[in-house]
C-alpha cells in the first residue's frame, strides 16, 4: 500500500481579500514524481511555500506522516528560484550553502556535483549556461540527502538538450535514490514524459489529480483511412470497406489540461 508523504487538507491562503489557494486537498505518495500544473498566478508557487513553511495558511498539513512540520521540512530539499554568487564556482557556492545548512560532511558536495554532472565544472557561476545553473540549483536542493525534492520550474528557459538533461536527472533521483519529487512546469508535454501523477491547479483550486494510467485510458479517437468514405460512414463492416490504416491517438496531458480549465493549446503558464 502506498504511503502518503505529504498530505494537505483544506489548505487556504489569502493575501488581503485575494484568495490564492482555496480549500486544497491533496495527498502525495512516497516515491512518486508528482507534476503540478497551472497558469502563472494559479497558486503553484504559493502551494510550495506553504509546504516549505515560507507562507502562513489555514488548514492542515502533514509531512512524512507527522504534524511536526519542523521535523518534516528537514526532509525536504527545494529549488524555488536560485540564489548563487556569480563570482564563485559551483563547488564554492555549494560549500557556502553546506555551512548555512549546518551540514558536517564536506564529501556531500562532491557527491551531488557528480550526480548532476557538474563535478568537472570550472569558472564562476556567472559564466554557466542556463542548464548548468538549473542543475546546480538541484544539486543544492540535494544537500543533506532529503527524502523529498520540490522543484519549481526546473526547465524554465532551457533548450531541448537542457530539458532532456533535467528530465533524466529527475528520473534518476527518483529511481536510483528513491526521492519523492514534486515538480512544476509550464511545458506540459515534457512534464507528461517525466511525472507519474499530475495535479491541475486553476485559480487557487485543485481542479483534478490524474495519473499516467488515466491519460492512457482516455483514448480520444480511432482514425481510419479507407477507400470509400461514404460507404464506411454508412456501414463499414457490412459494406466490406477495406481499412487501409488505423491509428489510435492517446489523449495528451495538454489536451486534458485545457479541457478542464479552458483556453487553448500552447504552454500552460
Amino acid at each position: 500500500m502506498s504511503e502518503t508523504i505529504i498530505s494537505m487538507q483544506g489548505i487556504t491562503k489569502s493575501y488581503g481579500k485575494h484568495q490564492v489557494l482555496h480549500d486544497v486537498n491533496l495527498d502525495i505518495q512516497k516515491g512518486d514524481i508528482f507534476g503540478l500544473i497551472g497558469r502563472n498566478g494559479a497558486g503553484k508557487t504559493t502551494l510550495f511555500k506553504v509546504i516549505l513553511g515560507l507562507s502562513d495558511y489555514k488548514g492542515k498539513l502533514t509531512i512524512a506522516g507527522s504534524g511536526n512540520l519542523s521535523a518534516g521540512r528537514r526532509k525536504i530539499g527545494f529549488l524555488v528560484g536560485s540564489n548563487f554568487f556569480g563570482s564563485m564556482t559551483a563547488r564554492e557556492n555549494l560549500e557556502y550553502y553546506r555551512v548555512m545548512k549546518g551540514l558536517k560532511e564536506k564529501r556531500e558536495i562532491d557527491l551531488v556535483l557528480k550526480i548532476v554532472g557538474l563535478d568537472k565544472a570550472k569558472g564562476p557561476y556567472s559564466r554557466f549556461s542556463m542548464g548548468m545553473k538549473q542543475r546546480l540549483g538541484i544539486a543544492n536542493a540535494m544537500l543533506g540527502g532529503p527524502e523529498i525534492l520540490i522543484l519549481d520550474e526546473p526547465t524554465n528557459g532551457l533548450d531541448p538538450q537542457g530539458i532532456a538533461d533535467v528530465r533524466a536527472l529527475i528520473q534518476r533521483l527518483n529511481e536510483e535514490f528513491g526521492m519523492t519529487v514534486i515538480v512544476s512546469s509550464h511545458i506540459l508535454g515534457e512534464l507528461q514524459n517525466t511525472a507519474h501523477k499530475f495535479g491541475i491547479i486553476n485559480e487557487g483550486t485543485l481542479a483534478r489529480v490524474i495519473t499516467q494510467e488515466d491519460l492512457i485510458s482516455q483514448q480520444r479517437a480511432v482514425r481510419l483511412r479507407v477507400d470509400d468514405v461514404d460507404r464506411a460512414k454508412a456501414a463499414l463492416a457490412a459494406a466490406g470497406v477495406q481499412v487501409l490504416d488505423e491509428v489510435t491517438e492517446q489523449r495528451s496531458l495538454e489536451d486534458f489540461y485545457f479541457s478542464l480549465v479552458g483556453g487553448k493549446g500552447g504552454n500552460a503558464q
